[in-house]
């Protein structure tokens, strides 16, 4: 059986980048890529259930992808992290940033930070089914259509 190329293996080889150790990377830095991640999964989802106005689609992810929402997820799925993985959010959850979002909470704002930044880990390490299951997850117990 053939082994599929993953999107991340395609963009590294394409773009000629180098091995990287995650370690070293800012938490911020990696809740900027999550927070593409995460967007880009609910888009596809949304878009993928049927064809609509630019306007629908964007009211149906827009209240999914919002600090609120992503700091519920966190809390409901913070009992099957790994340590590993738990480790990566509390970093993000706990990294200082300049910035905060319009409409949420600081507390909502850094629970959502360590949520991406947990995303943008995964991408990064290539664990593509891990990002879907915990997002999937995450939507059932929120009981969340989308």
């Amino acid at each position: 059986m053939e082994e599929s190329i993953t999107l991340l293996t395609k963009l590294k080889k394409e773009f000629e980048c180098e091995s990287i150790d995650l370690r070293n990377y800012s938490p911020l830095t990696l809740a900027f890529l999550g927070d593409c991640v995460f967007d880009l999964i609910i888009r596809t989802v949304i878009v993928e259930r049927g064809n609509r106005t630019a306007e629908s689609l964007h009211k149906k992810k827009s209240v999914v992808v919002k600090a609120q929402t992503q700091a519920r997820m966190a809390e409901l799925l913070l009992p099957s992290l790994s340590e590993e993985e738990l480790a990566v959010y509390k970093r993000g959850r706990n990294a200082k940033s300049y910035s905060t979002a319009k409409n949420a909470s600081v507390s909502d704002y850094r629970k959502a930070t360590g949520f991406e930044a947990l995303l943008g880990y995964l991408y990064l390490q290539d664990m593509e089914e891990r990002i879907i299951q915990l997002v999937k997850t995450a939507l059932q117990l929120l009981h969340m259509e989308i």
